[in-house]
């Protein structure tokens, strides 16, 4: 049979479910997950392969309107991959209404010369009916080419839109081998897991200030396990001290939860330490953007 491939951006508002779909498709952890909006940052690649096709999934920071300069990065870089997919999955809520931030998107992505599937998420928290008016009313906004009814969380329907997505594939060329999930190195993986354990401890305060760089990352040859050495930071005292915790039982928290997905992802024992700095007002300036990570080049 022919070979078919393919790239393909999920796109959206912030915490719709962009990134419980692509860990659901890969059947593994990718992406990180909380309950608190714009946990994605960067873009993150899933590859998904087998036999016969091979669709490269583009997970995207949530679109919203920017308050900083970090903020600013994170909508280019969901915009950006509008020039590089061959089909873009706009997903919204099935329980919330079209906003304006929806309304936004929609304008953007009508410019855009790319197939548009509407997924919409979250079906198992609401009733049918509603369901049916969320897809009228988003259908005289735009000409979508599918539209297709999703739950990631429980993975309802998302047999049916793979296999869509695999009939609109062209031939082509196989991107990256088989065994090949994802397009970030380990380094990135595990910083986003200590991050994702930040967001799902800490108090609402804090999440939007931090950022981690894994600074080293080392088997130890006496003990064979893998050292790693990471560092949070944050830009004031007093989310330091948040994040630190009574006595550091926060710190521990994180580490202990972060070692364990890190131990999976790895398939081998890590040893982590991390330590909590300040740097005031990073997210403002883009010198410390770029040092950690969010690079304007990536996009």
């Amino acid at each position: 049979m022919t070979f078919k491939s393919g790239f393909v951006s999920i796109i959206g508002r912030p915490n719709v479910g962009k990134s419980t779909l692509l860990n659901h498709v890969m059947g593994q952890k990718i992406a990180i997950m909380s309950d608190k909006a714009q946990t994605t940052r960067n873009k993150i690649q899933g590859i998904y392969t087998t036999e016969n096709e091979q669709i490269v999934f583009i997970d995207t920071p949530g679109i919203h309107k920017p308050h900083n300069a970090l903020g600013d990065y994170m909508v280019e870089s969901a915009y950006s991959t509008l020039r590089e997919v061959d089909t873009v999955l706009f997903m919204v809520p099935a329980d919330e209404a079209r906003g304006k931030g929806d309304n936004m998107i929609i304008e953007r992505l009508k410019k855009a010369n790319v197939p548009v599937i509407l997924v919409v998420n979250k079906i198992d928290k609401v009733h049918p009916d509603q369901l049916l008016a969320q897809i009228d009313d988003f259908r005289t906004q735009m000409d979508f080419k599918e539209v297709v009814p999703i739950s990631a969380l429980e993975g309802n329907n998302t047999e049916k839109l793979l296999e869509i997505l695999k009939s609109n594939l062209e031939e082509g060329f196989k991107y990256f081998p088989d065994d090949m999930i994802t397009d970030h190195p380990e380094r990135f993986l595990v910083g986003e897991m200590i991050r994702e354990k930040v967001l799902i401890l800490t108090r609402e305060e804090v999440p939007h200030s931090i950022a981690v760089t894994v600074d080293s990352m080392k088997r130890d040859e006496d003990t064979g396990k893998i050292h790693i050495m990471a560092t949070i930071y944050v830009e004031r005292k007093s989310q330091k001290g948040i994040i630190l915790g009574k006595g550091g039982d926060m710190i521990r928290k994180v580490g202990k939860m972060a070692r364990r997905d890190i131990e999976v992802m790895l398939g081998d024992k890590v040893y982590l330490e991390t330590w909590v700095k300040i740097k005031a007002n990073w997210r403002d300036k883009k010198i410390d953007i770029q040092a950690m990570g969010y690079r304007k080049d990536d996009f």
